[in-house]
């Protein structure tokens, strides 16, 4: 009678092996979908090997998190002006939907982690740095930034804004929009 072949337990990233499977999952089904178990089965390893790289599932969330805020910070740290912040920080949700959707959900993390905490900080130093002198109240400002990326970020990747960008490309869409809500980009003069 024939055996099952013995599973080998060697990996060559088993690290990332789990996480790009955890992004599958997330992508496709959302975070409420994942489980340690299920991605150490899609690996090819056993169930407890994952929790010897991310402890448990906010680890592994946490992990994701802080993978998504040094994407995030690459991408902005790219940008020619707050436009092109705004449009970048649209861009990088739509390209990294399963990053976006766990790096703003603390209740999901470990969030004193201090991987986490450095990475968040990366990317709300860019921010921060983008909006200073647009206003009295810097808090204000960046606030007002973010609140305009994120949530145009989220109505994009939810769907809502299906029907109104009428297969309108979202980055010309977010460039109109902050047209209308801060007046047209000024050249600077030569």
């Amino acid at each position: 009678m024939p055996t099952e072949p013995e599973r080998s337990y060697h990996h060559g990233d088993l690290r990332r092996a789990v996480l790009t499977a955890a992004l599958d999952v997330i992508a496709a089904e959302g975070p409420a979908a994942l489980s340690l178990r299920d991605l150490a089965r899609r690996a090819g390893v056993s169930h407890a090997a994952p929790a010897h790289h991310f402890k448990d599932r906010a680890g592994l969330l946490t992990a994701i998190a802080t993978e998504g805020h040094g994407l995030l910070a690459a991408a902005l740290g790219q940008a020619e002006d707050l436009r092109d912040l705004g449009v970048r920080y649209v861009n990088f949700a739509a390209a990294h939907p399963a990053h976006f959707q766990i790096m703003f959900r603390p209740e999901l993390l470990h969030p004193d982690d201090p991987g986490l905490l450095a990475a968040r900080e990366r990317t709300r130093t860019l921010l921060r740095t983008a909006v200073e002198g647009r206003d009295d109240d810097p808090v204000v400002a960046f606030t007002a930034a973010w609140s305009m990326a994120h949530g145009f970020a989220t109505l994009l990747l939810s769907h809502n804004l299906d029907g109104l960008l009428n297969g309108r490309n979202p980055e010309d869409a977010f460039r109109s929009l902050t047209g209308v809500m801060f007046g047209p980009v000024r050249s600077t003069p030569a």
